[in-house]
Order: structure tokens, then C-alpha cells, then sequence
């Protein structure tokens, strides 16, 4: 077994006894839906989710009502736990699809058992092939030249097993990190600009995420935000809370070039640089 692979296993492992009872509650729900389960987020679209029989392992997050104008980018997504549970994040997920992402998580909805970094490839491939595909109702609504991967404790890990993919415009790592620190040059795969967002001192990954942030190669724009709520953030509060509003931000920076939502990472006076609640770290910015 791989080192990555290794490591990802033990975080599931660990992370997995932590946030079994304390994240994220839940639903039940069919194998595949019929119609968007409704679900809200404080973006112009109402969002909800769908499973598509095409990508059946996976949970998908859109706007209710596909807009005709604005193509969605894309947002691929590695559960906490490696968890194949495509709903146990579903207030943040949500939230994205609510301002205009097409958000694609790992497992089905309310599923069990554990997921890997190919998933995550999947969920790319099968965007692409959805944009184009006659009769598919996303054809030409997909901006498949804007994507984001990110994930949770063991589904950051997966993030970065999938990170040299050349598609990726952005990678988010939240609450976690690499388990050694022996190869400095262990992140050299990464070339899209990176985001982390941790949970501070009291986050099992904090101590990981720092030096991940140490490592990172040359000249790689990085955003680093520590805010004091621990490994299991704010994503069970309604619409993700204050981890949905900054990464909310952060997409739209990147995936549409959103100018005033990169004020919130962009130079000293920047949002969260101000804000007494955020720690924050910056680099090629």
C-alpha cells in the first residue's frame, strides 16, 4: 500500500471514531432521486441534491432549476472519514450549489461504507461527459474549465491524491493534512492555487496542516485560515456557517473571477486578515 493511501486509511480510522456522533446527522434517502430534494443555501439559486444513474455512487448539488446563462464550475468533494455518505455534509454543500456550483460529493445519499481519491476523478469525468452528452439536461450548463476539489480530514487527503490532475483550477484542504513530514517535496504535485482551512489548536490535523503549509513548492499562491471551532468546523450549522461563508468566498474567487469575494483573502487589510475571529497566512497572493 501506498504512503498516501496508508495515511488516508488511518485518518478514517481516527477521524472517523471522532465524528461519528458529533458531525453531521444523516438522512435517509432513495438511491436515486427523482427530482432535486430541496434544501435551500443563501445563494440567488435554490439548491438541493440528486443522485444521477450515471454516477451512482456519488450525491450531486445544483441549483433547483438549472440556469440557461451561467454555466456551472465545478466542485468535487471527499467526505470526513473517507465516509460514502454523500449527505454528511450536506448544509455546506448545499450552500455552494446555492450561489451557482455544480458540487459532486462522494457516496450516495445516506450510504455507508468508505470512499478513495478515484471517486473524486470520477466525479470530473463524468461532468465532462454530462457537458457534452445529446440529450443530457446539463449539456453546455457545465464550466468544465473551472474546478475545485476539496475535502475534509481523510477526504482532504483523498484531495490530495487527485491533485496533479491538470483540470483543477483550485484545491481546498479543510481540517486536514499530511501524516509525515520526512519529504519536503511530498506536495510538489500540486499546481493550482490552495486554500486551507482549519479548525485551530484544538483541530486533530492543525499541527499536519502547518506543515503542509511549510512545504508547499515555490511560488504556489496559498491562502491559510485558522478559526477556533475544532476538527468538526461549523459544517453541521445551517448553510455551513462561517466555514460556508469563507468557502463560499474562496469559489467564488476562483471559479468566477468574483473580485470582491478575493477581498476577503487578498493583501494585509484583507476580510479575514481583519477579522479577530480568523488567524490567518498568505503566500503568492
Amino acid at each position: 500500500m501506498g504512503t498516501a493511501k496508508l495515511a488516508r486509511r488511518c485518518l478514517a480510522v481516527l477521524a472517523g471514531s471522532l465524528m461519528a456522533g458529533a458531525l453531521l446527522s444523516a438522512p435517509s434517502g432513495a438511491a436515486v432521486a427523482a427530482a432535486p430534494e430541496t434544501a435551500g443555501g443563501t445563494g440567488p439559486y435554490e439548491a438541493g441534491y440528486v443522485t444521477e444513474w450515471r454516477l451512482r455512487e456519488h450525491t450531486v448539488y445544483r441549483p433547483l432549476e438549472l440556469p440557461d446563462d451561467e454555466p456551472l464550475p465545478v466542485v468535487a468533494w471527499g467526505n470526513g472519514a473517507c465516509r460514502a455518505d454523500g449527505t454528511w455534509f450536506e448544509n455546506i454543500l448545499t450552500e455552494f450549489a446555492s450561489h451557482g456550483f455544480l458540487v459532486i460529493a462522494n457516496g450516495r445519499p445516506g450510504g455507508s461504507g468508505s470512499t478513495d481519491a478515484e471517486m473524486l476523478t470520477e466525479a470530473l469525468d463524468w461532468a465532462e461527459s454530462a457537458n457534452t452528452r445529446l440529450f443530457s439536461e446539463y449539456r453546455g450548463r457545465i464550466d468544465t474549465d473551472r474546478i475545485a476539489v476539496m475535502g475534509q480530514s481523510c477526504g482532504g487527503l483523498e484531495t490530495y491524491e487527485v491533485a496533479d490532475d491538470p483540470r483543477i483550477t483550485t484545491t481546498v484542504i479543510w481540517n486536514s493534512g499530511m501524516f509525515s513530514d520526512r519529504d519536503p517535496d511530498r506536495l510538489s504535485h500540486l499546481h493550482a492555487p490552495v486554500a486551507y482551512f482549519t479548525g485551530g489548536p484544538d483541530d486533530i490535523a492543525y499541527g499536519n496542516a502547518l506543515n503542509d503549509w511549510r512545504d508547499l513548492p515555490d511560488g504556489l499562491p496559498a491562502f491559510m485560515g485558522h478559526l477556533d471551532v475544532g476538527h468538526y468546523g461549523t459544517f453541521a450549522e445551517p448553510d455551513g456557517g462561517e466555514y460556508g461563508r469563507v468557502g463560499t468566498a474562496w469559489l467564488k474567487w476562483h471559479l468566477k473571477d468574483d473580485a470582491e469575494a478575493a477581498e476577503q483573502f487578498v493583501g494585509q487589510d484583507c476580510g479575514l486578515c481583519v477579522d479577530p475571529e480568523w488567524d490567518v497566512d498568505q503566500k503568492n497572493l
